[in-house]
């Protein structure tokens, strides 16, 4: 991969300023104090906010906390989404901090999957890992790492350490030089507009004479409505990691240097704000 190390360092220590409060219904003993905190946008809900659920918890009957879950404006927030991801499709427009509400009852199951422990996340996370890799490498280089680099991989992401994850992801993100590029890109993009969970299809990053598809060439393909409004207006804003990155960049960059440590390119499609 070409090394724009200042990018994925970037990418990689992206934080968005978080206030979390209690659900009003909540039953507590004594006032509970909203918790601030600052979430890495690469990471997951679930693993980064174990203070929130000890700061909240004090205040509160044992008897009263099941399990822990969040919700932005009345939408619950799937922790199985990164950070980022679920910031730039809810709340992109929106000012800092942003408002998080922490709920622990009335678990929403037609919404959310249940997080009992890391290991969740951790299983969760390397089945994208390994089904990126079925894409880009025909699942070759997943395979030839070993059980330790797997955990390495896991450990980085977790213990937020770029380095020790870097070492073994950039393993991920090469590619023969005769190919220049990966087989197929791992994307998903979601709307904010539907109900529809994402999009998510066989998508080549260079074209059959040679030439660098780009962003816009994937929503052409994919997502036609994000580029080309009927009446020329653009009613929409593409946004990766809080950036709106110019329709002209290649796919295959983007894929290089923004994607999650899940190795997928999580693309966000979002009202434009009118003001």
């Amino acid at each position: 991969m070409t090394d724009d190390k200042d990018v994925l360092r970037d990418v990689w220590f992206g934080r968005i300023p978080t206030c979390f409060t209690l659900y009003q219904d909540e039953i507590t003993e004594r006032e509970a104090e909203p918790y601030y905190l600052l979430l890495p946008r690469i990471s997951y809900l679930t693993l980064v906010t174990d203070k929130v659920k000890k700061h909240f918890q004090k205040v509160m009957k044992q008897e009263e906390v099941s399990e822990i879950w969040f919700e932005y404006e009345g939408t619950p927030l799937k922790w199985h989404y990164p950070i980022g991801l679920l910031f730039d499709l809810h709340a992109s427009n929106t000012a800092l901090p942003w408002s998080i509400t922490v709920h622990f009852k009335n678990f929403p199951e037609k919404d959310l999957l249940h997080c009992h422990s890391k290991d969740v996340i951790e299983a969760h996370f390397m089945a994208c890992i390994k089904e990126a890799d079925a894409l880009k490498h025909k699942s070759q280089v997943i395979n030839e790492m070993q059980k330790k680099d797997h955990k390495q991989l896991w450990m980085g992401l977790q213990n937020d350490k770029f380095e020790q994850f870097w070492a073994i992801n950039r393993k991920l993100m090469e590619y023969p030089p005769e190919e220049n590029g990966f087989r197929y890109i791992p994307f998903r993009i979601y709307q904010a507009t539907t109900e529809r969970p994402f999009i998510q299809k066989l998508f080549r990053p260079i074209a059959t004479g040679g030439h660098l598809h780009t962003l816009g060439d994937l929503l052409k393909d994919v997502c036609p409505s994000a580029v080309a409004p009927e009446d020329g207006e653009q009613k929409t804003q593409v946004m990766i990691h809080g950036i709106e990155p110019m329709l002209e960049t290649p796919i295959q960059w983007l894929s290089e240097h923004m994607s999650y440590p899940d190795n997928f390119l999580h693309i966000s499609i979002i009202p434009r704000p009118t003001d």
